[in-house]
């Protein structure tokens, strides 16, 4: 059985810092893309990070220099470190492993972030 399940979220004020976590079991975690999304209150889900097997890593635009994200293929695990957190940045964060060359995702519950002005 699959799981992907998300932890660190929570309140913090603007320009404050946070860690999410997000633990995987049941996938071979060296062939999977592993991301974190979010979705606002009425938008769309959309891309934050991403980091592939070989740590690369890639950041919307609106996160880079201030969102770092990390694997560690051992503890088949990802890490999104935020710094300079913005009241934008309030969302449901959701990590994501997406199968390479192939369509078959498995996400987690999410969890919340909110960043008060």
């Amino acid at each position: 059985q699959v799981q992907v399940v998300e932890s660190g979220g929570g309140l913090v004020q603007s320009g404050g810092s946070l860690r999410l976590a997000c633990t995987t079991s049941g996938i071979t975690f060296s062939f999977y893309t592993m991301g974190w999304y979010r979705q606002a209150p009425g938008k769309e889900r959309e891309l934050v990070a991403t980091i592939t097997y070989s740590n690369i890593p890639t950041y919307v635009d609106s996160v880079k220099g201030r969102f770092t994200i990390s694997r560690d293929n051992g503890k088949d695990t990802i890490d999104l470190r935020m710094n300079n957190l913005k009241p934008e940045d309030t969302a449901v964060y959701y990590c994501r492993a997406g199968l390479d060359n192939s369509r078959t995702s498995y996400w987690g519950q999410g969890t919340q972030v909110t960043v008060s002005s």
